[in-house]
């Protein structure tokens, strides 16, 4: 329903967008009955309901022209109330780094024209993931579903697990695969799923109660009820990265070089390092990203890593050079496919220097890391260990 490889561009989007999605209806059915009857049983999810009404009022009051002059202090507000933040333990140290990488006049605007532009959302979230850097899907379509959670839907792991449960067909596995299309046919899947929920006897009152907050029942019902069905890892799914990379555009292939740029920034930051991307390490060496680590007074140690999805080895292999030049950086990582790592292991074999100091990483580990060091940052982070102000 959602992604498949196609050779031509715009077959890929009329495929997305007007496939009947594939759903094993009467799963769906018994599942939709079941949290209904717990919605009026358990008083748990009874203040969860109402919950998600506050936080409807809360996103709601930005209003575009607030949105425009959004303060540092509100826009930490504002981002640290997500859920997606969860597998942050430091928040503000996050939002100091988008606001760092991006400039807040930046995100004003492109926040601004997301929530509340005319165009299409999926041309608003194109526009967005083009313009802002370190915020992804499920960030996105958080700050989308609060503000206007009747429109827009949440997509998140919690999602993914409960449509591969109930039998969706060829979800998105990556970052780089939700583009505003796929993003709309997500939502359009999920109005089916409401349209079950009208349809069942025992919502009327649960329905009434919340109309308001259309998708965030639907969210709540993928957590609540749908999350622990699917064990599969996202990472386990097949991956079709690679034939991205051979068949795709300069534009798709931009997107999975920048996914995974900003995973090995994360996947630093969690082991905690101080990270930064698309930085100058050395004359003529600007790298994709940095791990750094402070040693006492006697200076710092800095690891090196560059993304190649495609383009010419020689010149990552160059730029990995030049970074050696700064007596910091201990180690240079090249992350690319097996195929890709293997030609960049053929042409430095005779470089000496390079040699000693270059890892490989491969990309689908750096994904499947990402995926496992998230979901542990986000049990840990909910046991709320160490004060935020630490």
């Amino acid at each position: 329903m959602f992604y498949m490889v196609i050779d031509d561009k715009y077959d890929k989007i009329r495929y997305l967008l007007y496939k009947e999605p594939s759903m094993n209806i009467k799963l769906l059915d018994n599942h939709i009955t079941s949290y209904l009857e717990s919605l009026t049983k358990d008083e748990k999810l009874q203040k969860e309901i109402k919950s998600r009404i506050a936080r409807i009022n809360y996103y709601k009051k930005w209003t575009k022209e607030k949105t425009l002059k959004i303060s540092e202090e509100e826009l930490y507000e504002y981002m640290a109330k997500l859920w997606a933040m969860q597998i942050w333990g430091n928040k503000k140290y996050y939002v100091d780094k988008i606001i760092k990488d991006n400039g807040l006049d930046k995100i004003r605007e492109q926040f601004a024209e997301l929530i509340w532009g005319k165009n299409s959302v999926g041309e608003r979230w194109d526009n967005f993931r083009k313009n802002i850097k370190g915020l992804g899907p499920a960030m996105i379509s958080e700050i989308l579903a609060h503000s206007h959670p009747e429109k827009f839907i949440i997509w998140n792991k919690h999602a993914y697990h409960a449509l591969q449960y109930l039998g969706v067909e060829n979800l998105p596995v990556y970052n780089y695969q939700v583009t505003g299309d796929v993003y709309s046919s997500l939502i359009n899947t999920c109005e089916e799923i409401y349209k079950k929920f009208l349809d069942n006897p025992l919502s009327k009152h649960v329905v009434d109660e919340l109309h308001e907050a259309k998708f965030l029942l639907i969210d709540y019902f993928f957590y609540d009820e749908l999350q622990e069905k699917s064990s599969v890892l996202i990472s386990d799914a097949p991956s079709v990265m690679r034939d991205e990379i051979i068949k795709g555009d300069n534009e798709t292939i931009s997107f999975i070089h920048n996914e995974l740029r900003d995973k090995v920034a994360e996947i630093g930051d969690w082991l905690g390092f101080k990270t930064s991307t698309e930085v100058k390490v050395a004359e003529g060496s600007k790298v994709d990203a940095i791990w750094e680590v402070s040693i006492g007074n006697l200076g710092r140690i800095i690891y090196v890593f560059e993304v190649q999805a495609k383009g010419s080895v020689d010149s990552l292999i160059m730029n990995l050079m030049k970074s050696l030049n700064n007596p910091a950086v201990q180690v240079v990582v090249a992350i690319s496919d097996s195929q890709q790592l293997e030609k960049i292991k053929r042409s430095v074999a005779l470089l000496g220097d390079i040699n000693k100091k270059l890892r490989y990483w491969d990309f689908l580990e750096v994904m499947e890391i990402h995926e496992n060091l998230s979901n542990v940052s986000e049990k840990l982070n909910k046991l709320d260990l160490v004060p935020e102000s630490f």
